[in-house]
């Protein structure tokens, strides 16, 4: 009898750079080869706009370890990466990103870190190959993010990890709209590592997330993990009540002790479009909150497929 191998399924969202799968997945397949294990190679195209699905099929049909899903449109990293696991069936399960700046032969060392005892092993990019404004974007989203939530977490770490099949399974429980694939790995609590790896320069296209997606990003991600703003806008709100009861309190003693009268429609004004402005933020905080319990009480898919390479291969 055939000794048996582990099972491992390399999860990776498509999006913009579909002339890297060729050289990702031979790159992954000689890497887990080497291991050795099993493999399984699970593509999930993100409506990719550079013909992405057709390759997927292409590499399918050179090896059925390689398979494909196809989003009916775009859907976003993490619900591609969720579907991923969703479809996964290893006994570990990587999952990294496809531009080929997480260097597949890093998987070993992920693996080797993982059979130390550890339920969850995260890739750490100690230098970082990314942009100036990226880094820099990307160190600010977690400090914000930390003083909000009140965690402590690493900027050099995302996507690319290795996970026991238990906590993938854990996870396909968490169906939540708002998704961050690392945070909800670490709020899961199982026994985590890390190792240092090396961090390529991007090698084709361009990243999808510019400052506006990282801010609406960072906002969803605070949002779904935290009731700070709320806090923190119900004790300013108070602290600002205090400061006009007392200021008001003090205008009443000059008024009626000192025989001062109260002077200055220009305040006055000042004050009342100071205090509204701060009404609007506060209600616009809640209305974020009210937007996200809305989208979550709809009960909507996280995503929906076109297709799949096993749905190609039955149509044939």
């Amino acid at each position: 009898m055939g000794k048996s191998y582990p099972l491992i399924s390399a999860v990776i969202p498509v999006y913009g750079c579909g002339t890297c799968l060729k050289d990702l997945c031979s790159r992954i397949i000689n890497t887990i080869e080497s291991i050795p294990a099993d493999l399984e190679i699970i593509l999930v195209n993100d409506a990719s706009p550079d013909n992405a699905w057709e390759t997927i099929l292409e590499l399918h049909g050179q090896d059925r370890r390689i398979k494909g899903v196809d989003f009916a449109r775009n859907f976003g990293q993490h619900h591609a990466i969720t579907a991923g696991l969703d479809y996964a069936s290893g006994d570990w399960i990587v999952v990294m990103d496809c531009d080929l700046q997480d260097r597949p032969e890093e998987i070993a060392a992920l693996y080797e870190k993982a059979r130390e005892g550890y339920e969850v092993v995260f890739a750490n990019r100690v230098e970082r190959q990314d942009n100036w404004l990226k880094r820099n974007t990307s160190r600010m989203f977690y400090r914000v993010y930390d003083y909000f939530t009140g965690k402590t977490s690493d900027h050099t770490i995302a996507n690319f990890s290795i996970s026991e099949r238990k906590v993938v399974l854990a996870f396909r429980q968490m169906r939540e709209q708002n998704r961050f694939f690392p945070l909800f790995i670490q709020w899961m609590g199982y026994k985590t590592a890390s190792v240092p790896v090396e961090h390529n320069a991007r090698k084709e296209g361009k990243t999808s997330y510019n400052p506006k997606k990282l801010i609406t990003l960072a906002t969803d991600a605070i949002i779904s993990q935290s009731n700070k703003p709320l806090r923190l806008s119900i004790q300013f709100g108070f602290l600002l009540a205090l400061g006009s009861f007392l200021y008001g309190l003090y205008l009443f003693v000059r008024y009626f002790f000192l025989a001062q009268p109260v002077q200055g429609w220009t305040s006055v004004m000042v004050s009342i479009y100071f205090i509204g402005g701060l009404v609007f933020f506060n209600f616009g905080i809640l209305g974020m909150y009210i937007g996200k319990v809305f989208n979550e009480a709809k009960g909507r898919p996280l995503y929906l497929i076109r297709e799949t390479t096993e749905s190609n291969d039955e149509q044939r």
